[in-house]
């Protein structure tokens, strides 16, 4: 179904700086967001729904449809991220390409940039529909304005037709899901659902439940440094202990060379002096077992090395980020499955449930209590210039949130 007023909605959305910072010390991590959320929030109230506050605590906006039925159905969540990643979102220009022929090169504005299907293969599914990107300088910010306006768009539907029959349906907009701190924030009880879904992932018929599960860490390292005429025997160079460490992880396991269910070692930052470096890296792995594994290596080398050049000369800090869903959504697989058969009812016969390789806000939400999978918003190539969605899976989504609606509620009567 075509639905008049996402696309403005989208592009509205998408020309608002909201990008988080993960070296904020405040939460939500800037006040773009919150400026943003308000956009939002008061949209919402104009529309009509009930309950739309602002929870500062959990930094969240919340409203909710009413039920329409004299029946009790369980309170179904949907919920979107109001950030965008870290990369230029100041002054999007969303550029529209109608009736794409499945073929050609998109110029992205008047850069060298181009969306290139013999590069970005996922084009050629969407000939004949509307591709929309930035113009080469900045991200789109589809991740996650897709979910923030097909959640819109689909209040408003369900508003404007009393004759779909629904339940309670709780809406949230949330801060800081692209730093992985927004969540950790979240108030459940508040937001009132029993369970919930995400709506921030790719093209149609994706549905995710499981993730990886997560950890971070950073290494100090304290060198010694004397005059390099006198170096032997006395300099220890604070930058080759941190490439001594690089080295002695499997060489293999980094995201370069992993896909599937393969985990993974990641270098993120390197920087430092003879006298002092630092070094932050995070861990993936589908299995718990496994990420405690690589704890173990972790700390096993940083023995070693510690050993090797005297002393405590390299503090590590480690920590857990969020643990595979899929572990715990076992146990509910009724919301997988209402999920499925609104995918089905609206025509996607093949379902992709491979598990992420990443995380969500349902990885953490899920272990908090809420169940939450993650439904697809109709991202593509996200986090950089080549970001880019399209229109027809934008409607296809707010299709499927529809059908959850109706289907929930007919389960609960039965």
């Amino acid at each position: 179904m075509e639905y008049p007023s996402l696309l403005p909605r989208f592009l509205k959305y998408v020309k608002i700086n909201s990008r988080s910072d993960e070296h904020a010390d405040r939460f939500p991590s800037t006040q773009r967001e919150v400026d943003y959320q308000m956009v939002i929030m008061k949209e919402l109230e104009e529309l009509g729904l009930s309950d739309v506050h602002y929870n500062e605590k959990a930094g969240t906006v919340i409203a909710e449809i009413p039920s329409n039925v004299d029946w009790d159905v369980p309170v179904m969540g949907f919920l979107a991220h109001c950030d965008t990643a870290d990369f230029n979102s100041e002054n999007v220009k969303p550029q529209i390409t109608e009736n794409y022929d499945g073929e050609s090169k998109i110029q992205l504005g008047d850069t060298e940039f181009y969306l290139d299907p013999a590069v970005f293969p996922n084009l050629k599914k969407y000939k004949g529909q509307t591709i929309i990107s930035a113009s080469g300088d900045t991200l789109l910010g589809g991740d996650d304005k897709c979910g923030d306006a097909e959640l819109v768009t689909f209040a408003e539907y369900l508003l404007q037709h009393p004759e779909i029959k629904h339940g309670t349906i709780r809406l949230g907009f949330t801060p800081d899901e692209e730093i992985g701190t927004g969540a950790q924030h979240f108030d459940v009880a508040d937001f009132g659902a029993k369970f919930a879904y995400t709506v921030d992932g790719e093209g149609p018929g994706k549905l995710d439940w499981g993730t990886f599960s997560a950890a971070q860490f950073e290494l100090d390292i304290q060198g010694v440094n004397v005059h390099p005429a006198v170096a032997k025997g006395q300099m220890i160079n604070a930058i080759q202990v941190g490439i001594d460490f690089q080295n002695a992880l499997p060489q293999d396991q980094v995201p370069e060379k992993t896909d599937g269910r393969q985990g993974f070692f990641h270098l993120m930052d390197f920087s430092g002096t003879v006298d002092n470096a630092h070094l932050a890296y995070i861990i993936r792995d589908f299995e718990r077992d496994g990420l405690e594994s690589r704890k173990d290596l972790v700390k096993q080398i940083v023995a070693d090395l510690n050993k090797k050049y005297g002393g405590d000369r390299i503090k590590l800090k480690m920590w857990d980020q969020y643990y595979n869903m899929a572990d715990e959504l076992a146990k509910h697989m009724e919301i997988i499955d209402l999920a499925r058969d609104a995918y089905r009812a609206c025509g996607m016969t093949e379902i992709n449930e491979d598990p992420v390789r990443g995380g969500t806000d349902g990885s953490q939400l899920t272990y908090m209590g809420l169940p939450c999978p993650n439904l697809f918003a109709g991202e593509e190539n996200m986090h950089g210039r080549f970001e880019y969605t399209v229109l027809e899976s934008m409607w296809k989504a707010v299709d499927v949130l529809i059908k959850m609606s109706e289907l929930n509620a007919e389960r609960a009567k039965k």
